[in-house]
């Protein structure tokens, strides 16, 4: 048991997660195979380690026992792993690829702790969504930072955080969004093709609003340019909006240069995720990289 240290990972990330499904997004394996990986635990111990709830799972008794130990266990682990990668010594570039809200607004202030926990360079390239998966595809990096999950072979995706989108213009708006608001502005809007348009349209569609009857003035085609537009904007008549991740302007919102409001009774918002090739899932590199960002970011 204790050589297979895969499904004590599941079980860790089982219990910190309280969801068999979010472990399973986490990990990025299927539910049937966290539970599978559950259940050989349990029939090799012999004894019922986890029960499911309505709200979530919780530990047996003799789950709490077995948590203390692996708990223990993956401590002393992370300490060897550390120990591991200094004999390494390797020294080359760990090469991420993210998209242009994460490449610009979120990864930034994480980057010399990843430098400091691989003891090497980290160089990120940023691009649109199909670009970035295409480099991952083709191994020119290591890791790929994205907003949508990449149903590829070969190609492991695992959810990372949620990211919260807003309404936001250079002039006031209400903090909170009726659906005849959205009908009273000027609008930038993204392209057809991005994942962003994709979830914001679906939103809109909640609340029976047709993004398609707004008075838009431009399209672009990433979240830097929108913002750099409704910065710059000049359309007196009405407040010109755009719709960005709020990690984004978080700076312009403190300063009080832009303003956001959220739409009235629904919540905007998409996951990002992780991504790396399969056959390279044991790679110390890539492992400590993924382990950072999941445990800064916890759902």
């Amino acid at each position: 048991m204790l050589k297979d240290f895969a499904k004590l990972e599941t079980f860790l990330v089982v219990v910190k997660e309280k969801s068999f499904s979010k472990a399973s997004a986490k990990l990025g394996i299927s539910q049937p195979a966290v539970t599978q990986q559950i259940k050989f635990i349990e029939d090799y111990l012999d004894a019922q380690i986890v029960e499911r709830k309505k709200n979530g799972i919780k530990l047996t008794k003799e789950g709490e026992d077995f948590y203390r130990v692996v708990h223990k266990l993956a401590k002393a682990v992370e300490t060897a792993e550390k120990d591991i990668l200094k004999i390494i010594n390797k020294e080359f570039t760990f090469k991420m690829g993210a998209t242009f809200t994460i490449g610009h607004y979120i990864i930034p202030k994480h980057v010399e702790d990843i430098k400091d926990i691989i003891k090497n360079n980290v160089f990120i390239s940023i691009d649109k969504t199909k670009r970035v998966v295409d480099m991952l595809i083709d191994k020119t990096i290591d890791v790929a930072l994205v907003d949508t999950p990449i149903h590829q072979d070969g190609i492991a995706t695992r959810e990372w955080m949620d990211d919260e989108l807003v309404v936001f213009s250079n002039q006031q708006i209400p903090n909170i969004l009726e659906k005849d608001d959205l009908y009273r502005f000027n609008w930038i809007c993204r392209d057809e093709g991005s994942p962003t348009r994709q979830i914001i349209t679906e939103a809109f569609e909640e609340i029976d609003v047709d993004c398609t009857s707004f008075n838009i003035k431009g399209i672009v085609d990433n979240s830097t340019l929108a913002k750099e537009t409704i910065s710059h904007c000049i359309f007196k008549n009405r407040p010109t909006v755009s719709i960005i991740s709020r990690s984004a302007i978080l700076k312009e919102l403190k300063e009080g240069t832009l303003f956001e409001g959220r739409l009235k009774d629904i919540e905007l918002s998409r996951k990002l995720y992780i991504a790396y090739n399969r056959d390279r899932k044991k790679d110390a590199f890539i492992d400590k990289v993924a382990k950072y960002l999941l445990d800064i970011y916890i759902n």
